[in-house]
């Protein structure tokens, strides 16, 4: 970014301003305090700012409920300094925005506009006129082709922000140089959405620890019986191929040997810690205290930790101990000296909820987006930068 000429400039700024907001409040404002440092920056260095980010899905439509104004009221605090929030994306207001040095503008939701998903040429021409230069720092909408992330790189002298650039370095501290043991704990739903970040880290890791309801298809790809619990049936020969590969390339994983089993997915439902194989007619919805203890001698050993995805249903409290044993350990390791990062989506909702957000040494602002690097996927985002800086 530090090469870009911007002094006096507009300079256009994708940030992921995509908080949660409830009767029209902020309910977790990381992803804007985020986006502050390149904001500063780019202020420091004499440019006019235009930031630019989406919320929530509208598809193409104006929806009240998502407007940036609250967004850029809370950024306004955090910067100490006015937001102006416009009530379009582009156009004659957009235009005309009147902006001296140091002066900040946010444009309205890119969802609004419905050329932005489909980075419709003309609409990213019409957000590119807008400025002189373009910065993007939204790591978390990196793997979205859409307008405002790769059809404006292409047309005005781009560079990546401070966020997305410490995001990769992050990444790629573990994918390309891990201090070693280097261990991964991966969890949520569904093991399809981690068969490429698992595929791709057993050239990379040493033990893989494998909690959540995406557990159950690999116990069941044993020979496992689990119960009512979740299972992806037409993907388990696809997990039998992968536990093979790690057996051969040496890759430990540790799968639960206990689970909490319920009735329901529900809170209050009856439930109680159970040997795998003794679930019966119940669904698994959270690792057991067994397990818990397993994968947190394992971390606390390790030099790298990767961590993405929770152990259980941790929003329910009742189901939560399991993905709360873990974090845990991850900030013991964390302690101990060792490098660890933490995915972004639930594994961060789940430090924010048991305020050790600070506690890690990374911990990324890119759900989606993190783990499609971690797959070695080529990023939509990332992709448009290089290219341009290769001209």
């Amino acid at each position: 970014m530090e090469d870009l000429d911007v002094a006096g400039r507009r300079v256009l700024v994708r940030c992921d301003l995509n908080v949660p907001l409830k009767d029209g409040h902020i309910t977790d404002d990381m992803r804007i305090r985020a986006a502050v440092p390149t904001l500063e920056a780019l202020l420091e260095m004499g440019a006019r700012v235009l930031v630019c980010s989406h919320l929530g899905r509208p598809k193409g439509e104006v929806v009240e409920e998502l407007r940036l104004a609250p967004v850029a009221r809370h950024l306004a605090q955090l910067l100490g300094r006015p937001v102006e929030a416009l009530d379009t994306v582009v156009g004659t207001e957009a235009m005309a925005a009147s902006m001296s040095p140091a002066d900040v503008v946010m444009l309205e939701n890119l969802r609004f506009e419905p050329g932005e998903t489909r980075n419709d040429p003309d609409f990213a021409a019409a957000l590119a006129s807008l400025a002189q230069a373009y910065v993007n720092d939204a790591f978390g909408a990196a793997h979205r082709a859409h307008a405002s992330v790769v059809g404006v790189a292409e047309l005005l002298p781009s560079a990546a922000g401070l966020l997305l650039q410490a995001e990769v370095d992050k990444l790629d501290r573990l994918l390309h140089d891990p201090e070693r043991p280097f261990v991964a704990v991966l969890g949520g739903a569904k093991v399809s959405d981690k068969l490429g970040v698992i595929g791709n880290l057993l050239d990379r890791v040493d033990t893989i620890c494998i909690g959540g309801a995406m557990a159950f298809t690999l116990l069941v790809a044993k020979g496992e019986d689990v119960g009512r619990s979740l299972v992806e049936e037409d993907r388990v020969d696809d997990v039998r191929k992968v536990l093979k590969e790690a057996e051969n390339k040496g890759v430990e994983i540790l799968l639960p040997t206990d689970v909490v089993a319920s009735e329901a997915p529900e809170a209050g439902s009856p439930n109680e810690t159970v040997p795998i194989g003794q679930i019966g007619d119940r669904l698994g919805v959270d690792i057991g205290a067994a397990t818990a203890r397993a994968f947190a001698d394992v971390i606390e050993r390790a030099k790298s930790v990767l961590w993405n995805g929770p152990m259980g249903i941790f929003e329910i409290e009742g189901f939560a101990r399991g993905t709360s044993e873990v974090a845990e350990a991850v900030v013991r390791a964390t302690g101990s000296g060792a490098y660890t990062v933490v995915g972004g989506g639930d594994s961060a909702a789940a430090l924010k909820q048991l305020g050790l957000t600070d506690a890690v040494s990374h911990l990324s602002t890119g759900g989606g987006a993190s783990l499609e690097y971690l797959e070695g996927t080529e990023l939509p985002g990332i992709a448009a930068l290089t290219k341009q800086s290769a001209r």
